[in-house]
């Protein structure tokens, strides 16, 4: 490599250090406090001074772990996701085929999202919203979505580029139907027709159409 193409090379951009036991256990409050206050009043309901004196925390403090509002609902709603992901863990789906088991998960997760609306708004909204500066927590949303569907499929082994973009077709079709669906545009019936229509592409045995 040439000096001008090393010059060129942006420096690597070290790993984040772990948290200790300690920080673990802030954030953890933190995370509880933004979900809380997102299910009782929804995405205004949340706001950081508030957060803070929910989670036991001071304002200062907060904002290291999460620079804005929209960087802590995108991390609430990751932390959403892993809980459920866990949960799908424990107690799989029963489909027979792929398409059924990603249907099924994905209209527990949908369930899920139900029963708490405001919070299911906040979360949604905030990725929306989201700028460049919350990319890499965005990105943690998609991947953990990705992975649920990917476990509910059951493969074998890894995926093949097809199945991927399968499922990202799956995962695009999940968020705007919940969009729809939060927004008053659609039923639970029309939701899970689509989730079922998208579905059936991660399973080239079911007939479409």
């Amino acid at each position: 490599m040439t000096a001008e193409a090393k010059a060129a090379t942006p420096a690597p951009v070290p790993a984040p250090s772990p948290l200790t036991e300690r920080q673990e256990a802030r954030r953890r409050r933190i995370l509880d406090a933004s979900a809380e206050l997102a299910c009782r009043g929804g995405f205004d309901a949340v706001q950081m001074r508030e957060v803070a004196e929910a989670a036991g925390v001071a304002l200062g403090t907060l904002y290291r772990y999460f620079p804005s509002k929209i960087h802590l609902l995108v991390a609430t709603m990751q932390d959403q996701l892993a809980q459920m992901q866990t949960t799908l863990r424990k107690r799989p789906p029963a489909g027979e085929t792929p398409a059924e088991r990603v249907t099924e998960t994905l209209m527990r997760a949908f369930r899920a999202l139900q029963r708490e609306p405001l919070m299911a708004d906040a979360m949604v909204r905030a990725v929306t919203f989201a700028d460049r500066s919350v990319s890499p927590e965005v990105d943690t949303v998609s991947r953990l979505t990705t992975a649920v569907i990917l476990d509910a499929m059951g493969l074998d082994g890894p995926a093949a580029p097809e199945q991927l973009s399968a499922v990202r077709v799956v995962e695009h079709t999940w968020h705007s139907a919940l969009i729809s669906w939060l927004s008053g545009r659609a039923t639970i019936a029309q939701v899970k027709t689509d989730i079922e229509t998208a579905c059936r592409l991660v399973d080239p045995t079911t007939p479409r159409g």
